[in-house]
């Protein structure tokens, strides 16, 4: 049985760890990940995360696979001869999810900048982050953003309004704490927990409310 295909994309926004976070949870759940970074997202991984990831396809797919090392190992199903995680560089449009025949069942963008947004609530393709979440829309895939931006403008909640009545769910990077967070772990995992409840994907990171 092929595993089910999720896109996680990382733009410039601060909370790179949402996204490190998501894809290391898919892993563990046995679900394929297609990787793809904005050029400001990698900026991010340095600043926030100390991940110095940026270079030629095979370097990134080396990188992550090293970083996710014991989630592939917990989640890979050796049955299935597809790779479990895999990278391509932004202006690659001949990458499968560039086309809506091979689109994958999601797409996250975690976390998502206020210009991804935009562009992709526009319907340029400019990148192939841009043209996958397009993918998305026209074939009728699930796609959620994580938006992390304060204060938010008119522009931005406009644009999150259009999207959001195309289906798109927004999951903005707002943790709960009534589940009371003792870490900056706790406050990543309740937001990654919300994306995975948009998913459908069983997980166990947060208390939920009256458990």
């Amino acid at each position: 049985m092929t595993a089910r295909h999720i896109v996680l994309a990382i733009t410039g926004a601060s909370g790179a760890v949402y996204g490190l976070r998501l894809t290391d949870e898919l892993l563990r759940s046995g679900i394929r990940v297609t990787l793809l970074i904005s050029r400001c997202g990698f900026t991010v991984l340095r600043e926030e995360c100390g991940l110095d990831w940026e270079g030629t396809p095979e370097e990134v797919t080396e990188k992550a696979w090293d970083h996710f090392a014991a989630a592939i190992s917990v989640g890979r199903d050796e049955t299935d001869f597809e790779p479990v995680i895999s990278y391509y560089a932004e202006d690659n449009f001949f990458a499968p999810v560039a086309s809506g025949s091979s689109a994958a069942d999601a797409m996250v963008v975690a976390p998502c900048s206020m210009g991804s947004l935009a562009r992709i609530a526009a319907g340029l393709s400019g990148t192939l982050l841009e043209r996958t979440a397009d993918c998305m829309l026209k074939e009728g895939r699930p796609l959620v953003l994580v938006p992390r931006e304060t204060p938010l403008s008119a522009i931005h909640l406009e644009n999150m309004l259009k999207l959001a009545r195309l289906g798109v769910r927004i999951v903005p990077a707002m943790p709960g704490f009534y589940g009371q967070p003792e870490t900056l772990d706790d406050l990543a995992d309740f937001m990654v927990g919300k994306v995975l409840d948009a998913l459908g994907v069983e997980h166990r990171l947060f208390n939920r409310w009256g458990a």
